[in-house]
């Protein structure tokens, strides 16, 4: 267990939402010693989102990285719920869920109300949507903050705070010691725009590659491979959009375009065709590239 800082201690977590990112999200604060509770829409989303879990440590485990023991201590630590209420005696809640603001601010909404703690920190996981939007749907928008995690969230090193024009300074302080002191991550501060720092570079680039494909310049293999052989790249960048979720490409791209009208930030007609489809790239089987 990490140690933790004195300020405002968080010892006591809770996540909405058990996709890619909240099973990341849970596994790594139950990894560090956390009290873990985690808000699901169905039984069958929990066992979706426990199946996650237990993969990536049975993973661990292949790999040396932890024990049988380490397992089960982790997988002890976290409760899951389909009500939102019993949330209550949380210090903080990270909201994971889909990149929908309607879905997000009901879900702000409903945590404003059964929050107990008036200092509670309601942190969004979100990738573009604006942190001050969802902080005015609650009565405490002082202590709403984004804290942008990356996918694998228990392997990459970096997090992005999001402070709002109405975050206070308490908050964020107790939300980078959160994240760095408590779960020994590196922070980085991001404004409150459409894509915040790193999406903002990174998604003009994907979006990029995907024109090419749809304007048949080179396959995405071949694009891939120049990037990856030619420029280093751990991943090309439509390897990249498959692992991202091409539908989680798309919500992205969107919301940046919608602010900046800028057109690099539209979506392909490829890709809104692939996602209209049901072609969400690695999570359903098929995008760029087959996974069956």
């Amino acid at each position: 267990m990490k140690e933790k800082g004195t300020t405002g201690m968080v010892e006591k977590v809770g996540i909405v939402g058990c996709g890619t990112m909240g099973a990341g999200l849970a596994e790594l604060s139950a990894k560090a010693g956390l009290d873990v509770r985690v808000a699901v829409s169905s039984d069958e989303s929990r066992n979706r989102g426990l199946r996650r879990i237990t993969r990536s440590l049975d993973r661990g485990i292949a790999k040396g990285r932890i024990s049988e023991r380490d397992r089960e201590s982790v997988l002890a630590r976290i409760d899951f719920t389909t009500d939102l209420g019993r949330l209550a005696d949380r210090q903080l809640v990270i909201e994971s869920i889909r990149e929908d603001e309607s879905a997000k601010l009901e879900v702000f909404r409903t945590l404003d109300k059964v929050l107990e703690d008036d200092r509670a920190i309601i942190a969004t996981n979100t990738s573009s949507l604006s942190v001050a939007r969802l902080a005015r749907a609650t009565g405490r928008p002082e202590h709403v903050i984004g804290i942008h995690f990356f996918n694998p969230v228990p392997v990459l090193p970096l997090v992005e705070l999001v402070e709002s024009v109405l975050t206070s300074p308490e908050t964020a302080a107790r939300a980078e010691e959160f994240a760095a002191a408590t779960l020994g991550k590196t922070v980085i501060r991001a404004p409150d725009r459409a894509g915040f720092l790193v999406n903002a570079l990174l998604f003009p680039y994907l979006l990029s590659a995907i024109r090419m494909v749809d304007s048949g310049l080179a396959t995405a293999e071949v694009v891939d491979q120049g990037m990856e052989l030619g420029c280093s790249h751990p991943m090309g960048p439509l390897k990249l959009a498959d692992l991202i979720g091409l539908d989680t490409t798309v919500s992205i791209a969107e919301a940046m375009y919608e602010e900046t009208k800028e057109p690099l930030y539209a979506p392909p007609p490829l890709l809104l065709r692939m996602v209209e489809c049901g072609i969400l790239g690695k999570k359903s089987g098929r995008g760029f590239y087959s996974y069956n």
